[in-house]
């Protein structure tokens, strides 16, 4: 295949990635906000944020350029992330319960999104072939994305939800040892996202570790998105 078509097989699938990945993020950041407003952190509220609106949330290094790059790179999965919703958590009332709910709100938002996905499929067929293929392409990269994403996000590390979520519900002896780390979580998923695995295809090992961990929960939770909508065979 020549360059051109080599940019054109390129283009088409980034065009297919496109809309999941704006949807994922909008709605996950949207769902943050919305929980947080019921509440009574209405902070995400007066910031504009609990909004559909994609410009809302968007990123320019984490919603477009990096997933362009892992797209350019041929990752074998692909991330991003919005501008975090603002959200403080002294105000929320319960404190620990609200704290939960918060955090869980986002990954809760993409199995909906998932299992709306799956369900739009029983619409493919009624379309033209070339769009219908188009169409089936982006509801399979919507599938595995927000699945991707609801695991990723749920690990238990601060800022991640998960981290937040752990911090809600475990006993304050070992919840205050854990919100520590979040000033250095980012630096932990850099080193585990990007580093580790350089490092591995320079020595000829796999140090994918976070693929690994993340790999079999989103596989089961694609399984029964599937399964519940009906698609599963």
């Amino acid at each position: 295949m020549n360059a051109l078509g080599n940019w054109q097989t390129t283009l088409y699938t980034a065009s297919t990635w496109v809309l999941p990945v704006i949807f994922a993020i909008t709605f996950h950041e949207a769902a943050h906000g919305f929980i947080a407003n019921r509440f009574g952190d209405d902070t995400a509220l007066r910031a504009g944020r609990i909004s559909f609106n994609p410009l809302k949330h968007v990123d320019g290094f984490g919603t477009i350029v990096l997933p362009a790059l892992l797209i350019l790179l041929r990752s074998p999965f692909l991330f991003g992330y919005a501008k975090p919703v603002p959200v403080n958590f002294n105000r929320l009332r319960p404190l620990r319960a609200g704290m939960v709910v918060v955090a869980a709100a986002g990954p809760v938002m993409n199995i909906l999104l998932a299992i709306v996905s799956s369900l739009l499929f029983y619409g493919v067929d009624w379309m033209p072939p070339t769009s219908a293929r188009w169409a089936g392409e982006n509801l399979v990269h919507s599938i595995q994305l927000n699945a991707v994403l609801c695991v990723f996000n749920m690990l238990p590390l601060p800022p991640l939800d998960g981290g937040r979520v752990a911090v809600g519900l475990l006993p304050r002896a070992l919840a205050l040892p854990l919100a520590r780390i979040e000033p250095y979580g980012i630096m932990i998923l850099l080193l585990f996202l990007f580093i580790l695995p350089s490092i591995g295809n320079q020595a000829g090992m796999d140090l994918n570790i976070l693929g690994h961990v993340i790999a079999g929960p989103t596989a089961a939770l694609i399984g029964f998105v599937l399964l519940v909508t009906g698609q599963g065979g």
